[in-house]
């Protein structure tokens, strides 16, 4: 089972840039696709961003679409999240998640671990 930890995020202003990491630990990271979520306080987890286990495959949200980026690094077992623009509606605990093998997915339910988030907030 893979460990994930985040970092990366803060308090910046809306139009601002953040970039999220996601590092990973305990098992191989390759064989792995990753995803990113968020949730902002009551409402409920949503995808944000995912790539396969060989970094292709990049599926994003909508919402975050031509603005946020997702890398990832094999060699240094971690994941990326570039986000742009922000606007206060993107603000919410990010999560990245891993999914052995396969592409990443919109769906939360087939990710089999997950970190355990940093706080993204965007002023107006």
């Amino acid at each position: 089972q893979v460990q994930l930890v985040e970092s990366g995020g803060g308090l910046v202003q809306a139009g601002a840039s953040l970039r999220l990491s996601c590092a990973a630990s305990g098992s191989t990271f390759s064989w792995y696709a990753m995803g990113w979520f968020r949730q902002a306080p009551g409402k409920e987890r949503e995808f944000v961003a995912a790539t396969s286990w060989n970094g292709g495959n990049i599926r994003y949200a909508d919402s975050v679409k031509g603005r946020f980026t997702i890398t990832s690094d094999n060699a240094k077992n971690a994941v990326y999240l570039q986000m742009n623009s922000l606007k206060p509606e993107d603000t919410a605990v990010y999560s990245c998640a891993a999914k052995l093998r396969g592409s990443g997915s919109y769906d939360a339910a087939n990710y089999g671990s997950w970190g355990p988030g940093t706080q993204v907030t965007v002023s107006s």
